[in-house]
């Protein structure tokens, strides 16, 4: 499912417009994206947390030529599911 599609169910179970729940989900994906990247986690509940992780510098190895290049240090996301989320995966 891509955002469009995601925003069309959303619009369709929540009786709005399809334009007022993409904007909604830009909202939403703004605050966790700042929030993300002043350091700080952002839980939803019964859902999951998203959590910034610092990955260090490291070797690697390009795949095209096979060379060996070192790769930067950056931040990434990890996602950690609930526990209503999990339940729900696992109960069909």
């Amino acid at each position: 499912m891509n955002k469009t599609e995601l925003a069309k169910e959303i619009a369709s179970r929540m009786s709005t417009t399809v334009t007022e729940t993409l904007q909604f989900l830009n909202t939403m994906n703004d605050v966790i994206s700042d929030a993300i990247s002043k350091e700080e986690s952002v839980m939803l509940q019964n859902f999951g947390q998203y959590m910034p992780w610092k990955q260090v510098e490291r070797p690697g190895r390009n795949p095209r030529t096979g060379e060996n290049c070192v790769i930067s240090k950056r931040t990434s996301v990890k996602f950690k599911p609930g526990k209503g989320l999990i339940e729900k995966l696992n109960s069909q």
